[in-house]
């Protein structure tokens, strides 16, 4: 395999060398599946796990290779595997907040999961049916803006919609320079929007929530059926899991795509900043409020609440940005006490109030 064609260039170049003198090999996981991967390197496909060694120093899931990461390998190439010995580091990353289950067995401590490594590009995919919903797009845009990737805003099913260019007009609307594009991954009409993001050496990763079309889009872009697709739910136009792992596909002429399974319900990770992507809007008439730490309620000089007043922000995406401000303040304390903990000091918290309110 030519490197250069599966995203190797100089970053990833100066952070090998120390390991090359090792005598190892550089490669990139393109498929995870139960802390087993397939690596694809200049030697070849093979099938690699990490070494004891690695395994032992691992203080946590989140320390193991993910698809997308490159990796230096001791291949054995009689039997086709290799031994994973490092991970590089990464140029950027998408993460979500572990699952409400893995947070329970942890204890409580709320930890990253890294979904993939090393993007040049979020293709947020939206489809324009029933599952048309800007406040999702607001999410999964600050979840983009969280990987250090540009994000890129795909709305699917153009086939299905009388009015594509009124939600073309809503989505560029809070999109604030990310790109939009509506296609019909099933028509295969305007996929070839999606190549300038898919060069010789440029990886994108598809995100959006089960059923938007993500697998007939791989299947567009690939001239071929090789993603299973399921119909949808005729009462909620929910699509079942079609893609149940992680995988990097390389597509004919260059480029490479990165499936994921669907998320309905995205867990955010990251923190207030980036907040400033996503509502750029929002963040620059904060700025102008007269108070640096105005809550935008009913302080005095408020420019958020005369935007409001003035119809020049709507309301219902002002309450998004304050639920997701939300979600990112309470997720940043989370990684650092437990939930007990928290729930604790909130507890004390609406005891003192009470104590203050009866005194009065």
């Amino acid at each position: 395999m030519n490197l250069t064609e599966l995203g190797w260039n100089p970053f990833f170049r100066e952070q090998f060398e120390p390991y090359q003198a090792q005598g190892y090999v550089p490669a990139r996981i393109v498929c995870a599946e139960k802390q087993l991967y397939d690596v694809l390197s200049e030697v070849g496909e093979l099938t690699a796990q990490v070494s004891g060694k690695f395994r032992h120093q691992s203080a946590s899931d989140g320390d193991f290779p993910v698809v997308g990461d490159w990796v230096a390998i001791q291949p054995y190439l009689k039997e086709a595997k290799a031994t994973i010995h490092r991970i590089l580091p990464r140029k950027s990353k998408v993460s979500r907040k572990v699952s409400s289950g893995a947070e329970r067995r942890s204890g409580g401590i709320t930890e990253e999961q890294v979904i993939a490594a090393n993007l040049d590009t979020v293709l947020i995919v939206t489809g324009l049916d029933r599952d048309f919903n800007l406040r999702r797009i607001e999410r999964y845009l600050t979840f983009a803006y969280n990987s250090g990737a540009a994000p890129v805003i795909v709305l699917n099913k153009a086939d299905m919609c009388a009015e594509v260019e009124t939600r073309l007009v809503e989505v560029e609307a809070i999109a604030f320079g990310a790109p939009v594009h509506a296609l019909s991954a099933k028509d295969q009409q305007g996929l070839d929007v999606l190549r300038q993001y898919l060069q010789v050496g440029k990886t994108a990763a598809l995100v959006g929530s089960s059923g938007v079309g993500k697998s007939t889009l791989i299947n567009g872009l690939l001239g071929e059926e090789r993603q299973r697709v399921n119909a949808l739910s005729d009462s909620t136009s929910k699509g079942q899991h079609t893609t149940t792992r992680r995988e990097l596909i390389v597509l004919p002429g260059g480029g490479m795509l990165i499936d994921n399974p669907g998320m309905r319900e995205l867990q955010l990770w990251g923190d207030e900043e980036n907040l400033q992507g996503s509502f750029a809007d929002i963040e620059a008439l904060a700025a102008q409020c007269h108070f640096h730490d105005c809550r935008h309620a009913k302080e005095p000089g408020c420019a958020i609440q005369e935007a409001l007043a003035e119809g020049i922000l709507d309301h219902n995406r002002f309450q998004s940005y304050l639920k997701l401000k939300k979600e990112l303040l309470f997720l940043e304390k989370r990684r650092h006490q437990s939930a007990r903990v928290i729930e604790k000091e909130r507890g004390k918290k609406i005891a003192k109030s009470q104590r203050i309110f009866y005194k009065a």
